[in-house]
């Protein structure tokens, strides 16, 4: 039987969709494994690693009827990509092989059993959904994403806050030394919903959204969240645990602020950074009116200084900072200009855009 048959491009393509979340090493072999799910011309292609699961539908041509087995994800992927992307390729069933086709070449391959597959149990009681533009979701994980803890033991930080509640939709990472705060309008009200996306699911999401304005769907319960976008459904596990309250955290009413050039402020400071020593990362920001002096140095002895005229007339202020986390910031903006707030120095900066509330960034100070 021929499972699907389609141009090169078109099937490396969707098994791609889904296959980000396999690992290649896993306790379970199956898990290495795509799920094929054939109805009628209609083919289902499944992943898991028990934590995710990402599922597609597409219509590919190949013969009619019902068909299921599970295969390799990884090197059906490494073989396709092999070949010419206008070229013809053809997946067919033999007993418990399946053989891939291209041109002269013939791929014959091992498949397990599609009912040893372990599919991710849907919760029963999913909360209202909601949607937002694939494109909004993204630039929201984008500002917010590089401020996700990597390893750290309070668990709950290896993640992004989702919080949806009347007409808006707040996402929130922090790692304990920086929080960045992002949000966009919804179309409808939704009641208070707070869930923690694991840092896995946030780095896939962002590989597969679009810039595109189609909407993504989402739904949250009490374990799981689920998104429904380009004939995609994507459901992942959540981190359990209590987020920090980051509106504790977010300063108000700093009395020194200063508005410049975002990309003359990141050039300054990657200037500076080169002289930095690689484990203590500190920058000095000397606040004067009119100027702003940025200095670095390192074991050896050495030190950087540049400066910066700013329109300012508020308090002197020195403070530290790391100066990796004021670069991430800045980086992950696009915007012309942008506004930090300062109080005195051992308190928290605030980094935002000049009238607009939707993005917040918040760095801790460091004693240099």
């Amino acid at each position: 039987m021929i499972v699907l048959k389609a141009t090169q491009g078109k099937v490396l393509s969707v098994l791609q969709s889904v296959a980000g979340i396999v690992e290649r090493r896993h306790t379970l072999p199956i898990l290495a494994n795509v799920l094929i799910r054939k109805t009628g011309s209609s083919l289902q292609l499944t992943t898991s690693d028990l934590e995710i699961q990402i599922r597609t539908t597409v219509e590919l041509d190949g013969d009619p009827g019902n068909f299921l087995t599970t295969v390799g994800a990884r090197k059906l992927i490494d073989i396709l990509r092999t070949m010419p992307s206008d070229q013809t390729v053809s997946l067919e069933s033999n007993q418990n092989k399946l053989i891939l086709k291209g041109g002269k070449s013939r791929f014959t391959l091992q498949s397990l059993p599609a009912e040893d597959f372990p599919l991710v149990q849907e919760a029963a009681n999913f909360g209202p959904s909601f949607s937002v533009p694939q494109k909004t979701l993204k630039e929201l994980l984008h500002q917010v994403s590089f401020s996700m803890a990597v390893h750290d033991i309070r668990y709950y930080l290896n993640g992004i806050l989702f919080v949806a509640e009347g007409k808006q939709l707040s996402l929130v990472a922090t790692d304990g030394h920086r929080l960045a705060f992002s949000s966009a309008t919804l179309d409808v009200e939704v009641p208070r919903q707070e869930v923690i996306l694991p840092r896995k699911t946030v780095l896939e999401m962002q590989r597969l959204l679009s810039d595109k304005e189609g909407a993504i769907e989402m739904q949250f319960a009490g374990n799981q969240a689920k998104f429904t976008f380009d004939g995609m459904e994507f459901v992942t596990k959540l981190v359990e645990g209590k987020f920090p309250d980051y509106n504790r955290v977010i300063p108000k009413n700093h009395k020194n602020t200063i508005t410049l050039g975002r990309t003359a402020l990141l050039a300054t400071l990657q200037r500076t950074a080169i002289l930095t020593s690689e484990k203590f990362k500190g920058v000095r920001l000397n606040l004067e009116p009119g100027v702003l002096r940025v200095a670095s140095s390192n074991a050896e002895q050495e030190e950087a200084v540049d400066e910066l005229e700013i329109d300012y007339n508020g308090d002197a202020i020195e403070i530290g900072f790391n100066v990796t986390y004021l670069i991430d910031a800045l980086t992950n903006m696009d915007q012309d200009m942008v506004q930090v707030d300062l109080a005195d120095s051992n308190s928290s900066a605030l980094i935002t855009i000049p009238d607009n509330t939707t993005f917040k960034y918040v760095v801790m100070p460091m004693r240099i």
